[in-house]
């Protein structure tokens, strides 16, 4: 049964008319709004007030929180969602007013984080994230902190957690980070290991929602799941393509960024983002159907900067291709990217493909875009002779380069193939003039 919701948002036009990611109130509310049914939520209403100041006892005023009251008697709300992070004080005193639960902005990200983590790492960061958000808003809650009854909110480390004193929430997030930190030494491990084949790594980055698991399925076949919700993909997922050269490449689709990302959230996921960081060339998927894309996509370079991949070389992929009409030429191409990144556009050249991961418009464009992109590691054509008893360097023959032509003998096979330079030098013993 779906829980019945409130949503409120809050606007103050002499504080500023957008927040720091650039959306406007109703804009922040309208995500809000998707982020809520993410969840699960049944919005059965929503307010936005405007408003001089916000008020520190309760962020809306006690007029309208007299409103809301009635609104939530009336409508039987089982829960009422703040397009805002509410300090402890607003928390305490808007539950004891409503008498219904309270959740604010951070406390729905992290909600809906906790039902998509799948793998231990992935709900070690979440139930860090979510000791963090709870530790200062343990005083003066009482018997609410269990808040019985499942829900919004609710979901993660459970009740028990929920019910434990500061030492014991402490202990746990000192638990918590030191088995992180394994789990980075292992990412590193196994990044280590991958970069000794060697393979370049491209990674997906991008807004929530703005369809990279679609492109990932479309360009790997991996069949991740790929949902309209927001953060439907949370763990990070590595793939092998071929690129139009023969060579290969590790593809890999990570957590969506979103605006206001919480810091608890970036704190903890700091392990997942290295794998972007390491990448060799990112991927910049944009939903160019969103009216609000290039706001979204001045986030996600904020959020690049913030985990220091800033400079790691990008393509910008307009994805949904299929929704737009007349999307097809250069002049279509260029005034896409030119909205979406206006005087950046005009100062830098910007690699940008127009593809659909629903349908596979462009999903060629894109390949020979990576291709060209990727330019460590140059494809030239090389003649081998390999020993019968050398599967391991024929398989890796097949596997990251193209095959021109093969000629067996009783003891050799030659093979003349298109192969990139880090396979070259790897099979260099085996190299004929």
């Amino acid at each position: 049964m779906q829980e019945r919701t409130l949503i409120v948002g809050v606007d103050v036009p002499n504080v500023a008319k957008r927040d720091a990611a650039g959306a406007t109130p109703e804009e922040s509310l309208a995500e809000l709004r998707v982020l809520a049914d993410s969840a699960g939520a049944e919005i059965i209403d929503e307010i936005l007030q405007r408003r001089p100041a916000l008020d520190p006892a309760t962020l809306i005023g006690s007029g309208k929180v007299d409103e809301i009251r009635l609104r939530v008697e009336a409508a039987e709300i089982d829960s009422v969602i703040f397009d805002h992070d509410l300090s402890p004080t607003q928390l305490r005193n808007l539950e004891r007013e409503l008498g219904c639960k309270i959740v604010d902005r951070t406390q729905l990200i992290l909600d809906i984080f906790a039902t998509r983590a799948r793998t231990r790492e992935g709900q070690l960061q979440v139930e860090l994230a979510q000791l963090n958000y709870l530790l200062p808003r343990l005083a003066g809650r009482g018997t609410q902190m269990s808040r019985l009854g499942g829900g919004i909110g609710t979901r993660g480390p459970g009740e028990t957690q929920l019910e434990t004193d500061r030492r014991r929430i402490g202990q746990r997030i000192a638990k918590l980070r030191a088995d992180i930190e394994r789990v980075r030494a292992t990412r590193g491990t196994q990044r280590s290991q991958r970069q000794a084949v060697p393979l370049s790594t491209v990674s997906l980055v991008g807004y929530t929602n703005a369809g990279k698991s679609t492109l990932f399925n479309r360009l790997t076949g991996a069949g991740v799941l790929a949902d309209a919700r927001m953060f439907a993909t949370l763990d990070p997922i590595v793939r092998q393509i071929r690129l139009p050269s023969g060579r290969r490449v590790l593809l890999s689709d990570t957590v969506g960024f979103i605006r206001n990302l919480p810091t608890t959230l970036v704190d903890a996921f700091r392990a997942t983002l290295e794998e972007v960081t390491a990448a060799a060339l990112l991927l910049h998927v944009v939903d160019v159907t969103s009216s609000i894309a290039s706001e979204q996509t001045t986030h996600v370079m904020r959020v690049l900067t913030e985990i220091g991949a800033q400079a790691t070389p990008q393509i910008l992929v307009l994805n949904k291709a299929d929704r737009l009409e007349n999307a097809g030429t250069d002049q279509d191409l260029n005034t896409l990217v030119h909205r979406i990144l206006g005087e950046t556009a005009r100062q830098n050249e910007t690699d940008a493909v127009i593809v659909s991961g629903h349908t596979g418009q462009g999903i060629d464009t894109l390949l020979e875009a990576i291709d060209r992109k990727i330019g460590l590691d140059p494809v030239a054509r090389q003649k081998f002779r390999l020993p019968l008893g050398e599967g391991r360097a024929l398989h890796l023959l097949y596997e990251r380069a193209a095959i021109i032509s093969r000629e067996y003998s009783d003891e050799y096979c030659e093979i003349v193939a298109d192969a990139p330079q880090s396979l070259r030098t790897l099979l260099a013993r085996f190299a004929a003039p």
